[in-house]
C-alpha cells in the first residue's frame, strides 16, 4: 500500500506539470463555473472527446464546455485561419482541450496544429513523461519534461523552389523566442521541484541557429543558480535517452527537435496513447491535446483510448486550479491501469471491444457510439462486470462512466502511435 501510494505521489508531481506556473503564463480562474472550449477534432476525436466530458461529469468538475470546430477556411488576402466563433471562443475562455486534428492532403493546406499555435502563439509544448506502474515496458524509471519551442525552426512553414528539382526550407530561430522558451524551462524546473535542465540542441553543426538558442539558454541559467544547467548534443541525448533516460529531468529545445524527442520519451512509458500534452501561450492562454493521430479506420467504432486526452484533461484542471477534481480522475485512471483488469491491448490486456466507452466505465466514461447508458455519479455501468467495480464511491462514479481501458487499446495499438506534428 504504502509504494502504491508512493508511486500516485510522485506520477501526481509530474501530471502535474502545470500547476505552479509562474504569473505570465497564467491568468487567474475565478470561482465557480469556468468555461472551456472544446475542440473534439476528426476521427476519434469526438468520441474521446464525450468519454472525457462524462467522467468529468462523474468528478463533478465545476467546468462547462463551449464547443467548437476548427477547420482551416481562407480569410480576406487567400491567408489561412481558424473559424471565428472558434477564435472568439478562445479569447474568452483562454482554456481549450483537443483532440486529434487532420490535416488534409492538398497543395498550400496548412496543418491544423500549426495554424492553431500561430493564432494563439503558443509557444511552448510539455509533455511529462513518467513509468507507469502496472504497466511494464524495458523501462521502469522514467520521469523527465521534455518543453519545446511550438512557434519557429524548421516548422516555420518557410519553404520554396530554388529551381526545379532544388527546394529550400528555412529554418527559423530568433532571440526572443529563445529567450521566451528557455525562461519557461528553468521557471517550470524551480516551480516543479525539477532539479535540473538540459538544453538540447547541434550548434556544433548549425552554429548561427542554434548556437543563438544555446546562448539563450545559457543567460537564462545565469538566472537560476538553483537549477543544473546542462548542454547536449541532440544525438547524444537521444543515444544517452534510450540506455539511461533516468539521467535526465527537464529539457528544452527547438521545435523539430522536441517533436522527435518528446515522441521517443512517450515510447519508453507506453507510446502516444498514454502521454499527456499541454501547450502554453501569451496573455494566458492554454491548449491541451492529445498527441496521437485521428485513427479514421476505427472512428466511430467505440474502439478509441482516450487515456492520453483525459490525462491531458488533468493537467488543464492542475493549470486552472482545480487540484482535488484533478486528483480524482488521475488517480481513478492509475488505478484503472496498475489493477489490469480493465486494459487495453496496446497496455497488455486482452479485450475484444473496449473502446472510450468501456474506458469510461472503468475510469468514469462510456463510448458516444455505445449502446450502454452512460451511469450517473454513484450508479454502477451496465457495462461493467463485478470484478470490474470499486469499494471506493469516488472511483466507482467515475469509472461508472467509461468502459475499460483494456478493449480499446488492443484495437488502437496501430493508430495511436500516428503523431500529430
Amino acid at each position: 500500500m504504502a509504494a502504491g501510494n508512493t508511486w500516485r505521489s510522485t506520477l501526481s508531481r509530474v501530471m502535474g506539470a502545470m500547476k505552479t506556473l509562474s504569473p505570465q503564463h497564467s491568468r487567474p480562474f475565478t470561482r465557480g463555473i469556468q468555461t472551456i472550449t472544446l475542440i473534439p477534432g476528426d476521427g476519434i476525436g469526438p468520441e474521446i472527446s464525450c468519454a472525457v466530458v462524462k467522467i468529468f461529469e462523474a468528478a463533478k468538475a465545476p467546468v462547462q464546455w463551449e464547443e467548437r470546430n476548427v477547420t482551416a477556411i481562407k480569410g480576406p488576402g487567400g491567408r489561412w485561419m481558424i473559424p471565428p466563433d472558434a477564435k472568439e471562443s478562445m479569447d474568452r475562455s483562454k482554456i481549450g482541450l483537443k483532440g486529434p486534428l487532420k490535416t488534409p492532403i492538398a497543395a498550400g493546406h496548412p496543418s491544423m496544429n500549426l495554424l492553431l499555435r500561430k493564432t494563439f502563439d503558443l509557444y511552448a509544448n510539455v509533455r511529462p513523461c513518467m513509468s507507469l506502474e502496472g504497466y511494464k515496458t524495458p523501462y521502469t524509471d522514467v520521469d523527465l519534461v521534455t518543453i519545446r519551442e511550438n512557434t519557429e525552426g524548421e516548422y516555420s512553414g518557410i519553404e520554396h523552389v530554388i529551381v526545379d528539382g532544388v527546394v529550400q526550407s528555412i529554418k527559423l530561430i530568433t532571440e526572443e523566442a529563445s529567450r521566451r522558451i528557455a525562461e519557461y524551462a528553468f521557471e517550470y524546473a524551480r516551480n516543479n521541484q525539477r532539479a535540473s535542465v538540459t538544453a538540447v540542441h547541434k550548434a556544433n553543426i548549425m552554429r548561427m541557429s542554434d548556437g543563438l538558442f544555446l546562448k539563450k539558454c545559457r543567460e537564462m541559467a545565469e538566472n537560476f543558480k538553483d537549477v543544473k544547467f546542462t548542454e547536449m548534443y541532440l544525438d547524444t541525448v537521444c543515444l544517452n535517452m534510450v540506455q539511461d533516460p533516468s539521467q535526465f529531468d527537464v529539457l528544452v529545445m527547438p521545435n523539430l527537435y522536441g517533436d522527435i524527442l518528446s515522441d521517443l520519451c512517450a515510447g519508453l512509458i507506453g507510446g502516444l496513447g498514454v502521454t499527456p500534452s499541454g501547450n502554453i501561450g501569451t496573455n494566458g492562454v492554454a491548449i491541451f491535446e492529445s498527441v496521437h493521430g485521428t485513427a479514421p479506420d476505427i472512428a466511430g467504432m467505440d474502439l478509441a483510448n482516450p487515456t492520453a486526452l483525459l490525462l491531458s484533461a488533468v493537467m488543464m484542471l492542475r493549470h486552472m486550479g482545480l487540484h482535488d477534481h484533478a486528483k480524482k480522475i488521475e488517480t481513478a485512471c492509475f488505478d484503472t491501469i496498475r489493477d489490469k483488469k480493465v486494459l487495453t491491448k496496446d497496455l497488455g490486456g486482452n479485450s475484444n471491444a473496449v473502446g472510450s466507452s468501456q474506458r469510461r466505465s472503468s475510469v468514469g466514461l462510456s463510448s458516444p457510439s455505445s449502446n450502454h447508458r452512460f451511469a450517473a455519479p454513484g450508479e454502477e455501468c451496465e457495462v461493467l462486470q463485478d470484478e470490474m467495480k470499486y469499494s471506493d464511491r469516488v472511483h466507482r462514479s467515475l469509472k461508472s462512466l467509461s468502459p475499460p481501458l483494456t478493449e480499446c487499446n488492443e484495437h488502437h495499438r496501430g493508430w495511436l502511435g500516428n503523431t500529430s506534428e
